[in-house]
């Protein structure tokens, strides 16, 4: 059964914020200034002094954390991707390969090598294509950019042209095939020196060290950022906005800023052409004479479909979230916070909760009529004061996120505030009596605690029973 509260579409039962705004964000688009948001248009009550600020810094735009962990990533996989390297120009530029389409998936290890790569030979490639399991082009045979059928396997796919030997449309499947192909086409610069028997098993025995290294590190990498750039997300909804034209990304491999904004183009299912400014490509001067601004700086994002362009990650997955998306995700942390750390504590925070409202306390009749009357009050007068009502508290980084979500989609709401937060001396006797009421009605304690059309949906990540 499906409920409409101020044209938000949410499943009344079971549910939680993040799905309804799906279900909600399907419908066509409503975009929201980001600067919006400290105002209380959308409130029946004014916004926390608080709520602006801290939910720009935890949403899915990248924050310090984000910063940090992909800087990690880079370094896990230091010394690939990063600089031209010195066989980029061991053939003609007529005898290069044209490097028509590469179906990718950001956070997956083979994918990397082959980007790697590419930095390293300073090649461009006129169209990324985001190719995880729930990508346009994996489930839709008719999409422009549909994976070729010839290939039996997911990314990483290379379609290329090789003027070296006329082939228009050769496929390579896999990073082996990928990656041998560029190796042979370019190869490396054959050294003169000559090693004793001893030096060659010290050699050996080092490139048998680095290639651990190097597999470990690569999956490391991925660890760092696990849970981002790996498949389709929910913004990126069958009614979201499309590009027409390939967005253009100035970008080399190990650039951890970099790496924050191909997460996003492969979050949103955005088709790309990449080009490669590696340290010491030539590129990097054509790239200074075609940007607005002289830039090298990476990443570096054009859209030819706005004759937008920018260079601070930050802006650049902000603009993408706003023009391309159905919303703008809450943070992955909180989803993480959510899942690993207060789940576990779920049953000590429900008893906790009762306690707060005096279930132990010497008159056990007066609790069961606080009780009574906390739940007449939650749906004789709360929850029937707007179509979406939301419980929160005023310090809690997850109810700042849930109505900044509901505040970037337009919505009109009646927030209900319990108290600073739920620990001891920071909720009101009012709000630990609600709390427990609302523990007892739904099986949740926690806040954000959100209503429509008077029936509970649960909060930001959960749903209630």
């Amino acid at each position: 059964m499906k409920v409409v509260a101020s044209a938000f579409v949410v499943v009344a039962a079971g549910s939680s914020l993040l799905p309804s705004v799906q279900a909600f964000a399907q419908q066509p688009a409503v975009l929201v200034d980001f600067s919006s948001l400290s105002s209380s248009t959308r409130r029946t009550n004014a916004i926390h002094p608080a709520a602006s600020s801290v939910s720009t810094r935890l949403n899915s735009v990248p924050n310090p954390l984000d910063t940090l962990t992909s800087g990690l990533a880079s370094i896990c996989r230091l010394p690939y991707g990063v600089s031209v390297s010195d066989n980029a120009d061991s053939i003609p530029s007529d005898e290069k390969p044209i490097l028509k389409q590469l179906f990718d998936i950001e956070n997956n290890v083979e994918c990397r090598k082959v980007r790697e790569k590419l930095t390293e030979l300073d090649l461009n490639v006129q169209a990324v294509i985001p190719a995880s399991a729930n990508s346009r082009a994996v489930t839709d045979s008719e999409y422009e950019y549909a994976v070729p059928s010839s290939a039996n396997v997911f990314a990483p796919i290379l379609v290329l042209e090789d003027p070296a030997s006329g082939e228009k449309d050769r496929t390579l499947v896999g990073s082996s095939d990928i990656l041998q192909y560029l190796e042979n086409k370019y190869p490396q610069k054959s050294s003169t020196v000559t090693l004793s028997e001893r030096d060659e098993i010290k050699e050996m025995i080092l490139q048998k060290a680095k290639e651990a290294l190097d597999f470990v590190g690569n999956y490391v990498a991925s660890f760092l950022r696990i849970g981002r750039g790996n498949e389709a997300k929910g913004p990126a909804g069958d009614s979201a906005p499309r590009p027409t034209r390939p967005l253009i990304l100035y970008n080399y491999e190990g650039n951890q800023f970099s790496r924050l904004v191909r997460e996003v183009l492969m979050e949103l299912d955005i088709v790309y052409e990449l080009r490669s400014v590696g340290k010491g490509s030539p590129r990097r001067t054509q790239m200074e004479e075609e940007t607005t601004d002289g830039s090298t700086q990476c990443p570096y994002l054009t859209d030819p479909n706005t004759g937008i362009s920018m260079n601070e990650s930050a802006d650049i997955v902000q603009y993408l979230y706003d023009k391309y998306a159905l919303y703008t995700p809450p943070a992955e942390i909180l989803q993480w916070a959510s899942d690993y750390l207060l789940s576990p504590l779920q049953p000590l925070t429900q008893k906790l909760a009762t306690l707060q409202a005096g279930e132990r306390g010497d008159d056990i009749g007066a609790y069961e009529r606080a009780m009574d009357q906390a739940t007449k009050e939650i749906m004789e007068q709360d929850v029937v004061k707007a179509p979406v009502v939301v419980y929160t508290y005023d310090l809690s980084p997850f109810t700042l996120e849930a109505t900044t979500v509901l505040d970037r989609l337009g919505i009109d709401y009646h927030e209900i505030r319990l108290g600073k937060e739920w620990m001891p001396g920071f909720i009101t006797d009012e709000g630990a009596a609600k709390r427990a009421a609302l523990l007892k009605m739904t099986g949740q304690s926690s806040l954000p605690h959100i209503f429509v059309n008077q029936q509970s949906i649960g909060g930001l990540y959960t749903g209630t029973p």
